[in-house]
């Protein structure tokens, strides 16, 4: 007679980041969904490879380690059990939504889909993704045998649709220093040798504690929590918003978007992984095979002009293409050809006129613990508040073209007064 094989109630593994993570029932059988096992294929920080060599981890490693920093603040917060596991869960889920190289096509994904990666996280949780497929569709049915509901989970990820999730447990998962970006400044600092993102993570979670229905910090965590926010402003600067790793995801973008029969044909490659997105990106011809090439060969496009601020009409200007991508696809077409160009060959990226954080990342929510009085140091104008709210990008508008149109474009730019917008 054959035996059956045990599930194994615990097992832990080695993470480089926090050393040994232990997973019990729940989290083991998440961990073996489809769903959860296409973040193997999804890059953490999108094309950061192609600068930063070692930036090839994945949002399934992010995933792991933003359960056990979550694990670690419901422990600190005094949760009961059947809270912890719920937030641990919506830890593990939080980024089951995202598309290819991560934050690299979330414009593109809200034009075509007309909604966010936190929504798909959402709908995966549910299981009511009409662009995945049915039978491999196993995460509501692992919660439901577990004794959770996966709407409880998905109101805990999706900020746009908290439903009845108390605030102290969404703020583990929504907030300026949460589960998630403990976890992921340390280890794209660790990925990619770029010490700004080596935050003082031990110090912030020993000095959490629960007060008025949120978590704050003890005032002896003060220096910790100004080091986090220095911290991520650095690696925004440097890592996320780098101008190759820019230029790269601007290639990435103008690729999907010139896809064939875009929107509408393009919203099967935003559940595919990084590899499958090239391959099918490369199968299309035209625009879209040129782009995945360069990106495959590192033959990557070249700033060619921009502009640092981005003031008064000018900046309504702009801010109405980043509201319109079709009417900036128009905008790229015309300037390549007025450089005798073919369509695709300049792209613009406005990246810098986005907003730096999200309402759910709000720094004036930080607050200390000063006696039991709390306080909100982050709210009032200062250099924290500065640096917390400054652009994402040290330029408000970037204009990339293949290496051989650069100085026409670069040329047609400089006019005085400039052509555009």
């Amino acid at each position: 007679m054959a035996r059956t094989r045990r599930v194994p109630v615990r097992k832990s593994i080695f993470d480089p980041v926090h050393g040994p993570i232990s997973f019990d029932g729940v989290a083991l059988a998440l961990i073996g969904t489809p769903e959860f096992q296409r973040l193997w294929g999804i890059r953490q920080t999108g094309f950061a490879h192609l600068v930063f060599p070692g930036a090839n981890h994945t949002r399934l490693e992010h995933s792991l380690g933003a359960y056990w920093v979550a694990e670690q603040m419901a422990r600190r917060l005094g949760l009961d059990e059947g809270a912890a596991r719920r937030v641990t869960a919506g830890a593990l889920l939080h980024d089951l939504g995202h598309a290819p190289f991560s934050h690299t096509l979330d414009a593109p994904m809200l034009e075509v889909l007309g909604r966010p990666h936190e929504a798909l996280s959402r709908a995966r949780i549910e299981g009511n993704d009409p662009d995945w497929p049915e039978e491999a569709v196993e995460i509501p049915r692992v919660l439901e045998r577990f004794g959770i509901r996966p709407r409880t989970v998905a109101n805990l990820i999706d900020p746009a649709h908290p439903g009845r999730a108390p605030r102290l447990f969404r703020s583990i998962l929504h907030g300026a220093i949460d589960a998630d970006r403990i976890d992921y400044l340390q280890r794209d600092a660790y990925y990619t040798g770029v010490a700004h993102g080596a935050i003082d993570a031990v110090r912030l979670l020993d000095t959490m504690r629960a007060a008025e229905g949120r978590f704050l910090f003890a005032e002896k965590g003060r220096s910790a929590v100004e080091g986090f926010l220095v911290g991520r402003a650095l690696m925004y600067s440097s890592v996320y918003f780098h101008k190759t790793v820019r230029a790269a995801e601007t290639m990435a973008q103008a690729a999907v978007e010139r896809f064939p029969d875009y929107p509408d044909g393009a919203r099967g490659l935003f559940r595919v992984t990084d590899g499958e997105l090239l391959v099918r990106l490369r199968d299309a011809g035209g625009v879209s095979a040129g782009l995945a090439d360069g990106l495959s060969t590192r033959r990557l496009f070249k700033r060619a002009f921009g502009w640092r601020e981005a003031n008064g009409a000018a900046r309504g200007r702009w801010r109405r293409l980043l509201a319109n991508p079709a009417d900036r696809r128009t905008l790229e077409d015309e300037l390549a050809s007025a450089v005798g160009a073919p369509a695709g060959s300049v792209l613009v990226d406005l990246v810098g006129l986005e907003p730096r954080t999200a309402p759910e990342e709000d720094w004036a929510q930080v607050g200390l613990l000063v006696g039991n009085r709390p306080i909100f140091p982050f709210r009032a104008s200062s250099p924290w508040y500065a640096l917390a709210h400054r652009p994402p990008a040290d330029w408000a508008v970037s204009v990339y073209a293949a290496r051989r149109f650069v100085p026409a474009v670069t040329r047609w730019l400089s006019r005085d007064p400039p052509p555009l917008p």
